[in-house]
């Protein structure tokens, strides 16, 4: 099959499209003919060395596709199914993938829009569980409109939670339209947040690692109620909980996502899409920080 390779760290230039060996599912395991692969900012971190020492390594966890073998035990779904999940071992961006964890396509989506969301919708769940986001909740989601910040408002208005979102300018109605209620980022956004609730929030949610622990500290009440996904140095400084999947992945959210995309009350946007061969194009996108949605792989 062919997939996506480097043999060393750098930029997007070193990334390949070779040829690489068939993978074969184990117990519990699908593997898929992959239709469409999700590209995420620990694409270009592993890339550039920042997370894992081995070379090579292969790209991608998240992907959608047609399954064409069964592992050992796999009883709920059939083969030519269309399902999406979490590859078994970060080689989703391929023209065959094992998935580890998986979930039927809600009938509504394409293999893009499906291959969008493992990723963003595995890291929003975890993060509300942390918080204990539930019914009755005010939560406050410190950069709102991307990718993980609009799944997580999705989620929480979902199960009852009123959410205020950060958010730029060009992002306010997007996230009305959400169910948030939206207040612009920067300077004096703890007065925009406090003149919404006086009495701040019961949890706050960093997505966007901008350095603004401390005053999502003080709108929570205490440091115990805020959860970060992006600033590792800002939550040893400040004694916020770092939420990464070291510590459990929610990959329980798959099995329920298809219902509330059904229902009208989900989505994530596709920002662009890029054949498998233009992975560097992809990648370039994503890290010069002006894409509006998920960049996603198209394979065959």
């Amino acid at each position: 099959m062919r997939g996506v390779r480097f043999t060393r760290f750098g930029g997007p230039e070193v990334l390949e499209v070779v040829d690489l060996p068939d993978p074969h599912p184990g117990p519990g395991q699908v593997r898929i003919v992959v239709r469409a692969a999700g590209v995420n900012p620990s694409d270009w971190k592993k890339r550039g060395g920042l997370m894992d020492e081995q070379l090579p390594q292969t790209l991608g966890h998240e992907a959608a596709g047609v399954v064409d073998e069964l592992g050992e035990g796999v009883a709920d779904v059939a083969l030519g199914d269309r399902v999406f999940g979490f590859s078994a071992e970060g080689a989703a961006q391929a023209e065959l993938a094992v998935l580890a964890h998986y979930a039927p396509i809600p009938p509504s989506l394409g293999f893009p829009a499906a291959a969008a969301l493992p990723a963003a919708v595995e890291t929003a769940t975890r993060a509300l569980d942390q918080l204990g986001v539930g019914s009755g909740s005010t939560l406050l989601v410190n950069g709102a409109s991307g990718s993980v910040g609009s799944a997580a408002v999705q989620l929480a208005v979902a199960c009852g939670a009123r959410v205020i979102g950060t958010a730029g300018s060009a992002n306010q109605d997007y996230l009305w339209s959400l169910g948030a209620e939206p207040v612009a980022h920067g300077e004096g956004v703890v007065e925009r947040v406090r003149a919404l609730a006086p009495d701040g929030v019961d949890v706050a949610l960093d997505v966007a690692g901008n350095g603004v622990l401390p005053e999502l500290i003080g709108l929570a009440g205490g440091a115990e109620h805020v959860v970060t996904l992006a600033d590792v140095g800002g939550a040893r400084e400040h004694g916020v909980r770092f939420s990464s999947g070291d510590a459990g992945r929610a990959v329980h959210a798959l099995a329920g996502i298809g219902r509330l995309v059904e229902s009208g009350r989900f989505s994530l946007r596709v920002a662009r899409t890029f054949p498998l061969t233009e992975v560097a194009q992809a990648h370039r996108a994503g890290e010069n920080g002006h894409v509006r949605g998920k960049l996603v792989l198209l394979v065959g």
